[in-house]
């Protein structure tokens, strides 16, 4: 199994409109497969990469161009000062989990499998799934997996976990499964536990809240003409990029000018985001979700 393959690779590096000797940087590097394009477009240029998980270290090139931070992107800015750069021409982010984390069962980032309930994308973090789903209360459950889950029963399946865990802790895929199983919907099963793991997941890894402080650091760092280019796998993720590209602020508040202009730093490229076509999905089924979203800084 491959470490992760990239959706919408030439899209996506197409719209970071490359320049030979420019600096680039790619905030999720996983499996290289971004950053392994960038590398062949580029000369005289340089490449930043950021990935905070451990095991895709062992992904990295042996390229003098190119510099790999085993950093969350929520410290962007900081550590490209810290190596002397101040201005990058364009930044890519592949957003979500990668094959390997989520094909690596030990990860619990799948429920096809039994597994410890952990998620964390930085194995050095302490708080998991497990620490979430048997300390917090019930009202904090139920606004995790209505806001980050978008489940609208997530009242109840607060309510379940909470009695669950009253006769045995959460520990694993099994025990999720026993405390709320009931509650899936009949052939909607897969629907169902992806929804719940996609909240528990965002709430473990901060990561609305993280791609919102690296959003704002990418604005600060990129020059003019520079190039915004991310990947999104949900609505709750898709909706923070668009509104920050089209508005220049996370609620899509509209500011306008003297004439009616809308105010926001970045010129849209593509206007409704791009998707993967048949033939990309068909060669890889975890792509159909992706959607591709590109802007230049003004």
């Amino acid at each position: 199994m491959a470490y992760h393959i990239p959706a919408l690779l030439k899209e996506s590096i197409d719209g970071l409109n490359l320049k030979p000797d420019g600096i680039y940087v790619d905030v999720t590097f996983g499996g290289g497969g971004h950053s392994m394009e960038i590398l062949k477009r580029l000369e005289k240029g340089k490449l930043i990469a950021f990935d905070q998980d451990d095991d895709a270290a062992v992904n990295v090139p042996a390229d003098k161009r190119f510099l790999f931070l085993n950093q969350n992107f929520r410290f962007l800015r900081n550590n490209l000062h810290f190596n002397g750069i101040k201005s990058v021409d364009g930044l890519i982010a592949d957003l979500g989990v990668s094959f390997h984390q989520f094909d690596e069962p030990s990860r619990g980032f799948t429920f096809r499998q039994d597994a410890p309930l952990d998620m964390r994308m930085n194995t050095a973090g302490t708080v998991t799934a497990a620490y979430l789903l048997n300390t917090m209360d019930e009202p904090l459950l139920a606004n995790l997996f209505y806001n980050f889950g978008e489940l609208t029963n997530s009242r109840r399946i607060a309510r379940e976990i909470v009695a669950f865990r009253t006769i045995r802790p959460l520990a694993t895929v099994k025990d999720i499964m026993d405390a709320v199983g009931m509650m899936a919907p009949h052939r909607q099963e897969h629907k169902f536990y992806a929804k719940l793991f996609q909240g528990l997941r965002i709430a473990v890894n901060h990561e609305i809240d993280f791609l919102k402080e690296m959003l704002e650091q990418a604005l600060d760092v990129l020059a003019p003409g520079g190039r915004l280019v991310v990947i999104t796998y949900h609505s709750l993720e898709d909706r923070v990029v668009k509104n920050f590209m089209r508005t220049g602020n996370f609620e899509g508040e509209e500011k306008k000018d003297f004439y009616g202009n809308i105010e926001t730093p970045f010129r849209i490229i593509t206007r409704k985001g791009i998707t993967p076509g048949e033939e990309e999905i068909a060669e890889n089924k975890r792509a159909r979700s992706a959607r591709l979203r590109v802007a230049e800084k003004i």
